[in-house]
């Protein structure tokens, strides 16, 4: 990858080779059953394009860096060819566009463009579309001290860039694989024997790791508290039952609590207004449409 590439992604927070092999899988898709036929028939050798993304609905943008990495993979970027030379980005990832907003300007070979085109634009609407579907839960919660964040609820492969995405709209991140932190849920109280005896196995298992644990109902809330639980998911819980178990962490005030399951836009302020300190959305990165973004070649 070109150094210009990594860095970029560095920059981002997402780590390059993990983020190259997601687009270079993505790549070897449209080549498996062999070269790009139509690119190579249609595109004159040597040919070279100005070609600009385009915004065809409104959103939020995320995904830049790893645009840039498609076109690196694909040879549109070569060697360590800093990518300003042909590839100039004229937004930056978590800004909000308009409708037919240009966001990134590319001066490359016509047939390596063509080539990355559907690759590039599947990262780029899909992770603007998680970002914007964010960005709308991020507005809803707005001072209410309530954030949004999402789940491991992703796509395979693409984890680590949909939740750059969610970052890119405003939310934050809950962990991110199985050994970052523990989230004790149902089967794992069943399990162990309940909630306390949960906690404690997982305490003597990895002790230090954050922890987080999944209540259906006030008793098994009560239970938590009494174990020393610092972070309480709340599950499907009603507005009611929510701020009665926010009166209940009151007695233990580093404990924190969130909300989960059936949660809508239209009743987010309401949940947060309950005293929550998070919202966990999984339909931020399993079920956002993507943005409509396409790529338009400039006449020659």
């Amino acid at each position: 990858m070109a150094t210009a590439v990594t860095c970029r992604l560095r920059t981002a927070g997402l780590d390059p080779a993990e983020a190259e092999r997601s687009v270079r899988s993505a790549l070897a898709e449209d080549l498996r059953y062999g070269p790009d036929v139509t690119s190579a028939a249609t595109a004159a050798p040597g040919a070279r394009a100005r070609a600009a993304v385009v915004a065809r609905a409104p959103g939020v943008l995320a995904g830049l860096p790893v645009a840039l990495a498609v076109l690196d993979a694909a040879g549109v970027v070569a060697g360590e060819l800093d990518p300003a030379g042909v590839a100039e980005e004229l937004a930056a990832d978590g800004d909000e566009i308009k409708a037919g907003a240009a966001v990134l300007r590319i001066q490359a070979p016509l047939r390596e463009l063509l080539g990355a085109e559907r690759t590039l634009l599947n990262f780029l609407t899909h992770l603007s579309g998680v970002a914007t579907a964010t960005r709308a839960w991020a507005d809803a919660l707005a001072g209410t001290g309530c954030v949004v964040r999402d789940t491991r609820k992703t796509l395979p492969g693409l984890r680590q860039l949909e939740k750059y995405a969610v970052r890119c709209g405003g939310g934050v991140n809950h962990r991110m694989g199985l050994g970052d932190a523990a989230l004790i849920k149902d089967n794992h109280v069943a399990a162990a024997g309940g909630v306390a005896a949960a906690i404690k196995a997982v305490r003597a298992a990895a002790p230090g790791l954050p922890l987080e644990v999944e209540c259906d109902d006030l008793a098994q809330v009560r239970e938590a508290l009494d174990a020393g639980a610092g972070l309480i998911l709340l599950d499907n819980m009603g507005l009611a039952a929510l701020r009665a178990a926010v009166g209940l962490a009151r007695r233990y005030p580093s404990v924190m609590l969130e909300a989960s399951g059936g949660l809508t836009l239209a009743t987010a302020r309401a949940v947060a207004q309950t005293g929550v300190d998070y919202v966990a959305v999984g339909a931020l990165t399993h079920s956002s449409a993507a943005l409509d973004l396409g790529l338009d070649l400039a006449a020659p």
